[in-house]
């Protein structure tokens, strides 16, 4: 395995999955999210077996071959399995707005009646209790604010793999600017230009989810809370984010995030 998509989750992976599955030097599996190095009952890690992995790829014809899981970058041990894995493989990590992915990610799992809580209650001290007690102080689901800590994230990717093998970039400029974002992740994985020229990039989103009212004192409150990190995590990723910390919108947002109706009730 050549490179990864570590994360963040609602941060358009799908989306350059879905285009990087079209270029014809990259092998990525049909089932995005194999969710194997943070698989923490079928495998030991002390001694892993790999072959799950490697089922989902086409090792017959020449390609760089990827991994797109964006739990990666969240879930503990994850960066160091994979460091212990290929310590050459390539990560490409796409940023987006903290307040915006937890809205998103809480959409997400309202679609799949995973969870209950209103948006306000799930990032409230309490909503957020469910994931500072669990095992390790980490949750697959109720993670909204805890996944958008990006500076934590990068840290541990820089402890262990070098800057040019790592890619960070905006999710919104997939969005913007596609044909440009392409070719900066094409020339980081090495393969030859193609996607700017033989695709119409759109994003792809994997869940449609209804329209709710965000309360502007908590989502100033928010905004607030993820100040420090935004910085701090500019100055690591060597990316300008300082719209993030003012009054940013998103371009890809519309219509998901037009104001209509609170749910749940």
């Amino acid at each position: 395995m050549d490179f990864f998509i570590v994360g963040a989750q609602k941060a358009g992976t799908t989306a350059l999955h879905t285009f990087l599955s079209q270029h014809p030097g990259i092998d990525l599996p049909a089932v995005k999210e194999i969710h194997h190095f943070d698989d923490e009952v079928g495998v030991n890690w002390d001694n892993p077996d790999h072959s799950r992995l490697h089922s989902y790829f086409d090792w017959s014809q020449p390609a760089i071959r990827g991994d797109s899981t964006p739990i990666y970058s969240y879930w503990p041990n994850s960066i160091e399995r994979i460091h212990r894995y290929n310590p050459e493989a390539k990560l490409i990590l796409a940023l987006r707005h903290p307040l915006f992915r937890a809205m998103s990610h809480w959409r997400m799992e309202i679609e799949r009646k995973a969870e209950t809580l209103s948006f306000a209650a799930a990032v409230s001290s309490f909503g957020r209790r469910r994931v500072s007690e669990s095992l390790n102080g980490v949750h697959r689901i109720y993670s909204y604010i805890e996944r958008g800590y990006y500076s934590s994230h990068l840290t541990r990717i820089y402890r262990l793999f070098p800057r040019d093998s790592v890619h960070v970039y905006r999710a919104d400029q997939l969005w913007d600017r596609p044909g440009v974002t392409l070719a900066s992740i094409e020339s980081f994985l090495g393969v030859e230009p193609n996607l700017a020229r033989t695709l119409k990039p759109r994003y792809v989103a994997p869940v449609v989810s209804p329209a709710f009212t965000l309360d502007p004192s908590l989502a100033r409150d928010l905004k607030d809370h993820f100040e420090a990190d935004i910085w701090k995590t500019a100055e690591l990723a060597r990316l300008d984010l300082s719209d993030w910390v003012e009054d940013y919108s998103e371009p890809m947002c519309q219509p998901e995030c037009t104001i209509e109706a609170e749910i749940p009730a």
